[in-house]
């Protein structure tokens, strides 16, 4: 047996975002980042997407995992991914790349350059993104 190597092809990417551009730094969360960034790593034209679940009681990860799913994305690049929001992305076929930081233009790059691996599984504790209870 090898170990398989995944190449980068093209296709559509997510990166969480701070902002609604490239040189937005790249949010820590997923379910409840404020942007989501799709590229068409083809010819690098994005779409900037307001995240609709930011202020959700409950169920970010797993509405902005539906969300991305929608999009027809094959690759997630974030800082953390929670567990449910893993299953709904990994059901859907996205790889998820966590531990992303910098800006969302230096993400495009590691993944361009294939300097990033998907992970195997959540990086944090579901609830992970909620603000503190007051």
């Amino acid at each position: 047996m090898h170990s398989e190597k995944k190449t980068v092809q093209g296709g559509k990417i997510c990166i969480t975002s701070e902002g609604d551009k490239l040189e937005s730094g790249v949010d820590p969360r997923f379910g409840r980042c404020k942007y989501f960034i799709i590229v068409d790593i083809d010819n690098l034209q994005f779409e900037a997407i307001p995240n609709p679940n930011i202020d959700s009681m409950g169920g970010a990860g797993i509405q902005s995992g539906q969300l991305i799913a929608e999009k027809k994305v094959k690759t997630l690049l974030t800082g953390n991914v929670g567990p449910n929001a893993f299953k709904t992305l990994q059901a859907a076929g996205v790889d998820v790349v966590t531990g992303i930081s910098g800006t969302v233009k230096e993400a495009i790059e590691k993944y361009k350059k294939n300097d990033i691996k998907p992970t195997d599984g959540p990086s944090v504790n579901s609830k992970f993104g909620m603000p503190p209870r007051q």
